[in-house]
Order: C-alpha cells, then sequence, then structure tokens
C-alpha cells in the first residue's frame, strides 16, 4: 500500500455519517490514554490523514472539544466516535487521527507505535511487537508539550 495517494472510505455504525480520505497511510498508531480508552472502549487504533484529505458527508457529525487543545468528533444519531484532531497549533495540528474500524476496509494496517504504553491495561495485546516505537506518558508529554495535567483534562 503506497503511503501517498492512498483513497479509502468509511463511516459511522448507522451510516448517517461517512467520509472519504486521501493520503491515507498503511501505519496505524495506538492510543492506551485514559481518554481514548473511554472515548473507544478499548485503545485507539487509528491512522493520521492530512485534516485536509478527508472529505466529511451527512448530517450528524458532532463535535466536542475534549480538551482545551483536541476535539473528537462522532456521530450524533449512533454515538460512534469518527475522529481526534489537535486544535492548538504544534506538531499535530492539521492532521486528523481517523480510527481504522471505521474504514470500509479496514485491512493492510501495521501497528508501528503505541503512546501511553504505561496506562494499557494487562489485558491489551497485540502482535508483531518487533520495532515498534512504544511512549510513556511522560514521553509523550515531552515530546508533544501540550500534554501539561495529569488525567483527562488534558
Amino acid at each position: 500500500m503506497s503511503e501517498q495517494g492512498t483513497k479509502r472510505e468509511g463511516g459511522c455504525m448507522c451510516g448517517a455519517v461517512r467520509f472519504v480520505a486521501t493520503d491515507v497511510p498503511s501505519k496505524a498508531g495506538v492510543c492506551h490514554c485514559e481518554m481514548c480508552r473511554r472515548w473507544t472502549g478499548s485503545a485507539l487504533i487509528g491512522v493520521t490523514v492530512p485534516t485536509d484529505k478527508v472529505t466529511w458527508s451527512g448530517d450528524a457529525l458532532g463535535v466536542i472539544a475534549s480538551s482545551h487543545w483536541a476535539e473528537r468528533g462522532f456521530c450524533t444519531k449512533c454515538g460512534s466516535g469518527m475522529y481526534f484532531r489537535v486544535t492548538m497549533p504544534g506538531d499535530w495540528f492539521g492532521t486528523t487521527e481517523l480510527p481504522i474500524g471505521l474504514f470500509d476496509d479496514a485491512n493492510g494496517f501495521e501497528i508501528t507505535n503505541e503512546i501511553y504504553i504505561d496506562h494499557k491495561p494487562d489485558s491489551f495485546a497485540y502482535a508483531g511487537m518487533d520495532g515498534r516505537r512504544l511512549l510513556t506518558r511522560q514521553e509523550c508529554v515531552e515530546k508533544f508539550g501540550v500534554l501539561d495535567g495529569g488525567g483527562p483534562e488534558d
């Protein structure tokens, strides 16, 4: 799968929100922070796509400011979590994290990194750990800077 120009489509559980994303990478990441676990009911397994490469359709896309530096999109009809997006200028600004389970075809992704690894429940295990980049919460705070608090209010 090419890192540039790959087009994928997806949507929420009920179909009221759909999207088309281009420049979708084959490399996926996992976030084990408390907010992502509560939002997804598990861990967020997603891909980072330039925000301007995602086109949304439907009339049920809701948005909530989940912190002072980020927002999350969801379907107002079925509740599916649609995206995570940093709203504060910095390294992740201008990108949208799309959960891979939303894609019509979720095959072909490779998990290459996990963040908040020290918050991962002991019951979670993913195959193919060799070469995967793992970051603790503190390493995320140091790398991304905007994560300045200690809990879900981050």
